[in-house]
Protein backbone atom coordinates (compact mmCIF):
# COMPACT_ATOMS: atom_id res chain seq x y z
CA UNK A 1 0.00 0.00 0.00
CA UNK A 2 1.39 3.42 -0.98
CA UNK A 3 2.60 5.67 1.84
CA UNK A 4 0.36 8.73 2.30
CA UNK A 5 2.37 11.97 2.22
CA UNK A 6 1.53 14.25 5.24
CA UNK A 7 -0.41 17.35 4.24
CA UNK A 8 1.80 19.71 6.27
CA UNK A 9 4.72 19.18 3.81
CA UNK A 10 4.50 20.44 0.24
CA UNK A 11 7.88 19.17 -1.00
CA UNK A 12 9.70 16.38 0.89
CA UNK A 13 12.84 16.74 -1.23
CA UNK A 14 13.08 20.48 -0.52
CA UNK A 15 12.55 19.77 3.20
CA UNK A 16 15.42 17.25 3.04
CA UNK A 17 17.67 19.75 1.31
CA UNK A 18 16.97 22.40 3.98
CA UNK A 19 17.61 19.89 6.76
CA UNK A 20 20.93 18.85 5.21
CA UNK A 21 22.10 22.45 4.61
CA UNK A 22 21.10 23.46 8.15
CA UNK A 23 23.00 20.50 9.58
CA UNK A 24 26.11 21.33 7.57
CA UNK A 25 25.97 25.01 8.59
CA UNK A 26 25.74 23.85 12.21
CA UNK A 27 28.84 21.70 11.62
CA UNK A 28 27.37 18.44 12.94
CA UNK A 29 27.03 14.94 11.52
CA UNK A 30 23.86 12.88 11.11
CA UNK A 31 24.96 10.79 14.09
CA UNK A 32 25.37 13.90 16.26
CA UNK A 33 21.97 15.23 15.17
CA UNK A 34 20.18 11.95 15.97
CA UNK A 35 18.29 11.28 19.18
CA UNK A 36 16.07 8.45 20.54
CA UNK A 37 13.28 7.95 18.00
CA UNK A 38 15.26 9.58 15.19
CA UNK A 39 18.29 7.52 14.16
CA UNK A 40 21.09 8.70 11.85
CA UNK A 41 19.70 6.34 9.19
CA UNK A 42 16.27 7.97 9.46
CA UNK A 43 17.84 11.42 9.15
CA UNK A 44 19.62 10.23 6.01
CA UNK A 45 16.30 9.18 4.49
CA UNK A 46 14.68 12.54 5.43
CA UNK A 47 17.54 14.41 3.76
CA UNK A 48 17.09 12.28 0.64
CA UNK A 49 13.42 13.20 0.48
CA UNK A 50 12.39 9.57 1.08
CA UNK A 51 10.78 10.20 4.46
CA UNK A 52 8.76 12.98 6.04
CA UNK A 53 9.20 13.24 9.81
CA UNK A 54 6.34 13.74 12.22
CA UNK A 55 5.81 17.27 13.49
CA UNK A 56 7.17 16.21 16.89
CA UNK A 57 10.46 14.98 15.36
CA UNK A 58 10.64 17.99 13.03
CA UNK A 59 10.37 20.37 16.01
CA UNK A 60 13.14 18.50 17.82
CA UNK A 61 15.41 18.61 14.76
CA UNK A 62 14.76 22.36 14.32
CA UNK A 63 15.53 22.97 18.00
CA UNK A 64 18.82 21.04 17.83
CA UNK A 65 19.87 22.89 14.68
CA UNK A 66 18.89 26.35 15.95
CA UNK A 67 16.45 27.01 13.13
CA UNK A 68 12.68 27.35 13.06
CA UNK A 69 10.25 24.56 12.31
CA UNK A 70 8.62 26.84 9.76
CA UNK A 71 11.92 27.22 7.91
CA UNK A 72 12.39 23.44 7.58
CA UNK A 73 8.82 23.02 6.37
CA UNK A 74 8.56 25.90 3.90
CA UNK A 75 11.92 27.69 3.66
CA UNK A 76 10.53 30.93 5.10
CA UNK A 77 11.75 32.51 8.31
CA UNK A 78 9.06 33.53 10.81
CA UNK A 79 8.99 36.99 12.33
CA UNK A 80 11.33 37.34 15.26
CA UNK A 81 9.91 36.52 18.64
CA UNK A 82 8.87 39.75 20.36
CA UNK A 83 10.59 38.72 23.58
CA UNK A 84 13.84 38.12 21.69
CA UNK A 85 13.58 41.46 19.92
CA UNK A 86 13.01 43.22 23.22
CA UNK A 87 16.08 41.51 24.66
CA UNK A 88 18.12 42.60 21.63
CA UNK A 89 16.87 46.17 22.02
CA UNK A 90 17.96 46.23 25.66
CA UNK A 91 21.44 45.06 24.73
CA UNK A 92 21.72 47.67 21.98
CA UNK A 93 20.59 50.37 24.41
CA UNK A 94 23.15 49.32 27.01
CA UNK A 95 26.05 49.36 24.54
CA UNK A 96 25.04 52.80 23.25
CA UNK A 97 23.67 51.81 19.83
CA UNK A 98 20.70 54.15 20.15
CA UNK A 99 19.70 53.95 16.48
CA UNK A 100 19.66 50.14 16.58
CA UNK A 101 17.79 50.10 19.88
CA UNK A 102 15.14 52.52 18.58
CA UNK A 103 14.60 50.39 15.46
CA UNK A 104 14.21 47.23 17.57
CA UNK A 105 11.73 48.90 19.96
CA UNK A 106 9.73 50.21 16.98
CA UNK A 107 9.62 46.65 15.61
CA UNK A 108 8.26 45.40 18.94
CA UNK A 109 5.69 48.18 18.96
CA UNK A 110 4.48 47.05 15.53
CA UNK A 111 4.40 43.34 16.40
CA UNK A 112 3.29 43.46 20.06
CA UNK A 113 0.35 41.21 20.92
CA UNK A 114 -0.37 42.55 24.42
CA UNK A 115 -0.18 45.75 26.44
CA UNK A 116 2.87 44.71 28.44
CA UNK A 117 4.91 44.31 25.26
CA UNK A 118 3.67 47.69 23.99
CA UNK A 119 4.48 49.33 27.32
CA UNK A 120 7.98 47.84 27.31
CA UNK A 121 8.60 49.12 23.78
CA UNK A 122 7.38 52.63 24.65
CA UNK A 123 9.49 52.64 27.80
CA UNK A 124 12.52 51.57 25.76
CA UNK A 125 11.94 54.37 23.26
CA UNK A 126 11.72 56.74 26.24
CA UNK A 127 15.15 55.60 27.43
CA UNK A 128 16.52 56.15 23.92
CA UNK A 129 15.07 59.68 23.83
CA UNK A 130 16.55 60.42 27.25
CA UNK A 131 20.00 59.28 26.20
CA UNK A 132 19.75 61.32 23.00
CA UNK A 133 19.12 64.46 25.05
CA UNK A 134 15.39 64.74 24.24
CA UNK A 135 13.87 64.89 27.73
CA UNK A 136 10.44 66.18 26.65
CA UNK A 137 10.07 63.27 24.20
CA UNK A 138 11.28 60.89 26.92
CA UNK A 139 8.60 62.12 29.34
CA UNK A 140 5.88 61.74 26.70
CA UNK A 141 6.96 58.17 25.89
CA UNK A 142 7.20 57.17 29.56
CA UNK A 143 3.71 58.57 30.17
CA UNK A 144 2.36 56.60 27.20
CA UNK A 145 4.01 53.44 28.54
CA UNK A 146 2.35 53.94 31.93
CA UNK A 147 -1.02 54.62 30.31
CA UNK A 148 -0.79 51.42 28.23
CA UNK A 149 0.34 49.34 31.19
CA UNK A 150 -2.26 50.99 33.43
CA UNK A 151 0.29 50.84 36.22
CA UNK A 152 2.10 52.90 38.82
CA UNK A 153 5.60 54.20 37.96
CA UNK A 154 6.77 52.69 41.25
CA UNK A 155 6.06 49.25 39.78
CA UNK A 156 8.68 49.95 37.09
CA UNK A 157 11.71 51.31 39.00
CA UNK A 158 13.87 51.90 35.95
CA UNK A 159 11.12 53.90 34.28
CA UNK A 160 10.49 55.80 37.53
CA UNK A 161 14.16 56.78 37.77
CA UNK A 162 14.36 57.90 34.14
CA UNK A 163 11.05 59.76 34.29
CA UNK A 164 12.13 61.59 37.45
CA UNK A 165 15.47 62.52 35.93
CA UNK A 166 13.75 63.77 32.76
CA UNK A 167 11.34 65.89 34.81
CA UNK A 168 14.24 67.45 36.71
CA UNK A 169 15.99 68.05 33.39
CA UNK A 170 13.12 70.09 31.93
CA UNK A 171 12.64 72.16 35.07
CA UNK A 172 9.94 70.16 36.87
CA UNK A 173 11.83 69.30 40.09
CA UNK A 174 8.65 69.12 42.20
CA UNK A 175 7.33 66.31 40.04
CA UNK A 176 10.66 64.48 40.21
CA UNK A 177 10.78 64.87 44.00
CA UNK A 178 7.21 63.57 44.40
CA UNK A 179 7.97 60.54 42.24
CA UNK A 180 11.18 59.69 44.07
CA UNK A 181 9.45 60.08 47.44
CA UNK A 182 6.76 57.59 46.36
CA UNK A 183 9.42 55.08 45.33
CA UNK A 184 11.28 55.61 48.58
CA UNK A 185 8.15 54.92 50.62
CA UNK A 186 7.38 51.76 48.64
CA UNK A 187 10.84 50.25 49.00
CA UNK A 188 11.03 51.26 52.65
CA UNK A 189 7.76 49.38 53.29
CA UNK A 190 9.04 46.37 51.33
CA UNK A 191 12.40 46.37 53.11
CA UNK A 192 14.29 46.49 49.80
CA UNK A 193 17.51 48.17 50.97
CA UNK A 194 19.21 48.36 47.55
CA UNK A 195 16.24 50.02 45.87
CA UNK A 196 15.68 52.23 48.91
CA UNK A 197 19.23 53.56 48.67
CA UNK A 198 18.90 54.00 44.91
CA UNK A 199 15.86 56.26 45.26
CA UNK A 200 17.13 57.95 48.42
CA UNK A 201 20.16 59.08 46.42
CA UNK A 202 18.00 60.24 43.52
CA UNK A 203 15.73 62.12 45.91
CA UNK A 204 18.71 63.74 47.61
CA UNK A 205 20.05 64.93 44.22
CA UNK A 206 16.70 66.48 43.32
CA UNK A 207 16.31 68.09 46.74
CA UNK A 208 19.86 69.43 46.67
CA UNK A 209 19.37 70.92 43.21
CA UNK A 210 16.14 72.54 44.44
CA UNK A 211 17.84 74.07 47.48
CA UNK A 212 15.94 71.86 49.96
CA UNK A 213 19.15 70.98 51.77
CA UNK A 214 17.57 70.06 55.10
CA UNK A 215 15.48 67.22 53.70
CA UNK A 216 18.34 66.22 51.40
CA UNK A 217 20.65 65.88 54.41
CA UNK A 218 18.11 63.80 56.36
CA UNK A 219 17.48 61.56 53.33
CA UNK A 220 21.18 60.90 52.80
CA UNK A 221 21.77 60.27 56.51
CA UNK A 222 19.11 57.56 56.66
CA UNK A 223 20.34 55.97 53.42
CA UNK A 224 23.89 55.85 54.80
CA UNK A 225 22.61 54.23 58.00
CA UNK A 226 20.67 51.60 56.06
CA UNK A 227 23.56 50.92 53.70
CA UNK A 228 26.27 50.26 56.28
CA UNK A 229 26.31 46.52 55.58
CA UNK A 230 25.71 46.72 51.81
CA UNK A 231 28.69 45.47 49.77
CA UNK A 232 27.37 46.21 46.26
CA UNK A 233 29.85 48.72 44.74
CA UNK A 234 27.24 50.64 42.74
CA UNK A 235 25.09 51.14 45.82
CA UNK A 236 28.07 52.27 47.91
CA UNK A 237 29.24 54.67 45.19
CA UNK A 238 25.73 56.17 45.03
CA UNK A 239 25.90 56.87 48.76
CA UNK A 240 29.30 58.52 48.46
CA UNK A 241 28.15 60.69 45.54
CA UNK A 242 25.02 61.76 47.41
CA UNK A 243 27.13 62.87 50.34
CA UNK A 244 29.63 64.57 48.05
CA UNK A 245 26.97 66.54 46.15
CA UNK A 246 25.29 67.68 49.34
CA UNK A 247 28.57 68.74 50.94
CA UNK A 248 29.54 70.62 47.79
CA UNK A 249 26.23 72.48 47.79
CA UNK A 250 26.82 73.35 51.45
CA UNK A 251 30.20 74.84 50.52
CA UNK A 252 32.21 72.05 52.19
CA UNK A 253 34.40 71.30 49.19
CA UNK A 254 37.17 69.55 51.12
CA UNK A 255 34.75 67.00 52.57
CA UNK A 256 33.00 66.71 49.21
CA UNK A 257 36.35 65.76 47.65
CA UNK A 258 36.88 62.97 50.20
CA UNK A 259 33.55 61.37 49.42
CA UNK A 260 34.03 61.80 45.67
CA UNK A 261 37.36 59.98 45.87
CA UNK A 262 35.72 57.16 47.82
CA UNK A 263 33.07 56.86 45.09
CA UNK A 264 35.75 56.80 42.41
CA UNK A 265 37.73 54.07 44.13
CA UNK A 266 34.60 52.02 44.73
CA UNK A 267 33.67 52.21 41.05
CA UNK A 268 37.14 51.14 39.92
CA UNK A 269 36.35 47.65 41.18
CA UNK A 270 33.43 47.42 38.70
CA UNK A 271 35.55 48.30 35.63
CA UNK A 272 32.50 50.24 34.42
CA UNK A 273 34.24 52.83 32.25
CA UNK A 274 31.08 54.85 31.60
CA UNK A 275 30.34 55.28 35.31
CA UNK A 276 34.00 56.00 35.99
CA UNK A 277 33.97 58.72 33.33
CA UNK A 278 31.12 60.51 35.08
CA UNK A 279 32.87 60.07 38.42
CA UNK A 280 35.94 61.84 37.02
CA UNK A 281 33.77 64.71 35.83
CA UNK A 282 32.17 65.13 39.26
CA UNK A 283 35.59 65.12 40.90
CA UNK A 284 36.79 67.76 38.42
CA UNK A 285 33.84 69.92 39.42
CA UNK A 286 35.03 69.79 43.02
CA UNK A 287 38.63 70.57 42.07
CA UNK A 288 37.42 73.63 40.18
CA UNK A 289 35.62 74.83 43.31
CA UNK A 290 38.80 74.23 45.33
CA UNK A 291 40.85 76.24 42.82
CA UNK A 292 42.98 73.22 41.85
CA UNK A 293 42.71 73.93 38.15
CA UNK A 294 45.51 71.77 36.79
CA UNK A 295 44.10 68.74 38.62
CA UNK A 296 40.62 69.55 37.32
CA UNK A 297 41.91 69.74 33.75
CA UNK A 298 43.68 66.39 34.05
CA UNK A 299 40.70 64.65 35.63
CA UNK A 300 38.42 65.98 32.89
CA UNK A 301 40.77 64.66 30.20
CA UNK A 302 40.91 61.26 31.87
CA UNK A 303 37.12 61.13 32.25
CA UNK A 304 36.41 62.14 28.67
CA UNK A 305 38.54 59.29 27.36
CA UNK A 306 36.33 56.90 29.35
CA UNK A 307 32.89 58.07 28.19
CA UNK A 308 33.45 59.86 24.85
CA UNK A 309 32.25 57.00 22.66
CA UNK A 310 28.87 56.75 24.40
CA UNK A 311 28.24 60.33 25.55
CA UNK A 312 24.82 61.86 24.78
CA UNK A 313 24.44 65.48 23.59
CA UNK A 314 23.51 66.61 27.11
CA UNK A 315 26.52 64.80 28.61
CA UNK A 316 28.77 66.44 26.03
CA UNK A 317 27.33 69.82 27.05
CA UNK A 318 28.06 69.08 30.73
CA UNK A 319 31.65 68.33 29.88
CA UNK A 320 31.98 71.44 27.73
CA UNK A 321 30.75 73.64 30.58
CA UNK A 322 33.31 72.24 33.00
CA UNK A 323 36.06 72.43 30.37
CA UNK A 324 35.11 76.05 29.70
CA UNK A 325 35.33 76.82 33.42
CA UNK A 326 38.85 75.39 33.47
CA UNK A 327 39.86 77.33 30.34
CA UNK A 328 38.49 80.53 31.87
CA UNK A 329 40.56 80.05 35.00
CA UNK A 330 43.61 79.31 32.84
CA UNK A 331 43.07 82.61 31.00
CA UNK A 332 41.94 81.11 27.68
CA UNK A 333 38.79 83.24 27.54
CA UNK A 334 38.04 83.09 23.82
CA UNK A 335 38.18 79.29 23.67
CA UNK A 336 36.10 79.15 26.84
CA UNK A 337 33.43 81.42 25.34
CA UNK A 338 33.22 79.33 22.16
CA UNK A 339 32.91 76.12 24.16
CA UNK A 340 30.23 77.61 26.41
CA UNK A 341 28.11 78.78 23.47
CA UNK A 342 28.38 75.31 21.94
CA UNK A 343 27.28 73.78 25.26
CA UNK A 344 24.23 76.06 25.40
CA UNK A 345 23.26 74.92 21.89
CA UNK A 346 23.62 71.26 22.92
CA UNK A 347 21.49 71.78 26.02
CA UNK A 348 18.61 73.50 24.24
CA UNK A 349 15.74 73.63 26.72
CA UNK A 350 17.11 70.72 28.70
CA UNK A 351 18.87 70.92 32.07
CA UNK A 352 17.84 74.40 33.27
CA UNK A 353 20.43 74.36 36.06
CA UNK A 354 23.28 73.61 33.70
CA UNK A 355 21.98 76.08 31.13
CA UNK A 356 22.00 78.75 33.84
CA UNK A 357 25.56 77.74 34.81
CA UNK A 358 26.56 78.22 31.19
CA UNK A 359 24.89 81.65 31.06
CA UNK A 360 26.73 82.75 34.22
CA UNK A 361 30.05 81.48 32.92
CA UNK A 362 29.60 83.26 29.59
CA UNK A 363 28.54 86.43 31.46
CA UNK A 364 31.78 86.28 33.44
CA UNK A 365 33.80 85.97 30.23
CA UNK A 366 31.94 88.86 28.56
CA UNK A 367 32.37 91.06 31.63
CA UNK A 368 36.10 90.35 31.59
CA UNK A 369 36.15 91.49 27.96
CA UNK A 370 34.32 94.74 28.76
CA UNK A 371 30.85 93.78 27.46
CA UNK A 372 28.93 94.71 30.63
CA UNK A 373 25.46 94.94 29.04
CA UNK A 374 25.84 91.51 27.42
CA UNK A 375 27.05 90.07 30.72
CA UNK A 376 24.12 91.62 32.63
CA UNK A 377 21.60 90.23 30.15
CA UNK A 378 23.04 86.72 30.55
CA UNK A 379 22.99 87.01 34.36
CA UNK A 380 19.34 88.02 34.24
CA UNK A 381 18.55 85.07 31.97
CA UNK A 382 20.34 82.70 34.35
CA UNK A 383 18.42 84.02 37.34
CA UNK A 384 15.15 83.75 35.44
CA UNK A 385 15.90 80.08 34.77
CA UNK A 386 17.03 79.32 38.34
CA UNK A 387 14.51 81.17 40.52
CA UNK A 388 11.57 78.76 40.00
CA UNK A 389 13.73 75.85 41.19
CA UNK A 390 14.74 76.97 44.67
CA UNK A 391 17.74 78.61 46.29
CA UNK A 392 20.73 76.80 44.87
CA UNK A 393 24.23 78.19 45.24
CA UNK A 394 24.15 78.97 41.51
CA UNK A 395 21.18 81.27 42.05
CA UNK A 396 23.02 83.06 44.88
CA UNK A 397 26.09 83.33 42.66
CA UNK A 398 23.92 84.76 39.89
CA UNK A 399 22.47 87.40 42.23
CA UNK A 400 25.94 88.46 43.35
CA UNK A 401 27.27 88.56 39.80
CA UNK A 402 24.31 90.66 38.68
CA UNK A 403 24.70 93.00 41.67
CA UNK A 404 28.35 93.63 40.76
CA UNK A 405 27.40 94.43 37.17
CA UNK A 406 24.63 96.81 38.26
CA UNK A 407 27.01 98.52 40.67
CA UNK A 408 29.56 98.96 37.86
CA UNK A 409 26.83 100.68 35.82
CA UNK A 410 26.13 103.08 38.69
CA UNK A 411 22.78 101.46 39.57
CA UNK A 412 23.51 101.15 43.29
CA UNK A 413 19.91 100.83 44.48
CA UNK A 414 19.18 98.05 41.98
CA UNK A 415 22.36 96.29 43.06
CA UNK A 416 21.31 96.45 46.73
CA UNK A 417 17.86 95.07 45.89
CA UNK A 418 19.44 92.09 44.12
CA UNK A 419 21.77 91.47 47.08
CA UNK A 420 18.75 91.48 49.39
CA UNK A 421 17.22 88.74 47.29
CA UNK A 422 20.46 86.76 47.67
CA UNK A 423 20.35 87.19 51.45
CA UNK A 424 16.74 86.00 51.61
CA UNK A 425 17.61 82.89 49.60
CA UNK A 426 20.56 82.15 51.92
CA UNK A 427 18.38 82.57 55.00
CA UNK A 428 15.76 80.21 53.56
CA UNK A 429 18.49 77.65 52.92
CA UNK A 430 19.78 77.96 56.49
CA UNK A 431 16.25 77.51 57.87
CA UNK A 432 15.86 74.40 55.73
CA UNK A 433 18.98 73.00 57.34
CA UNK A 434 17.42 73.52 60.76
Amino acid sequence: MARVRPTYVEDAVALGDRLRESRRRAGITQSELGFPGCSPGYISRIEAGARVPSLQILRKLAERLGVSEKFLLSGTQPGRNVTSTLADAEILLRIGDLEGAAAAYETVLGEATNNEERASALEGLGHVAGQEGRPFDAISLFERALAVAAGDPVDRPRLAESLGRACATVGEPARAIALFRSCLERFDDEGDVIQYIRFACLLSYALTDSGELGEAERTVARAVQMGREVADPYTRSRLYWSQSRLLLEQGKSDLAERHALKALETLRATEDTYALGHAHQSLAHIYIDLGRIDEAAQVLRDGWDLIASAATPVEIAHYQIDEARVLTLLGEKQRAAELTRTAIEHLGEAMPGDRARAYLLLAEILEDGGDHSGARELCERAIEVLEPHGGSRYLISGYRQLAELLKAEGRTEDALAVLERAVHVQEDARRALG
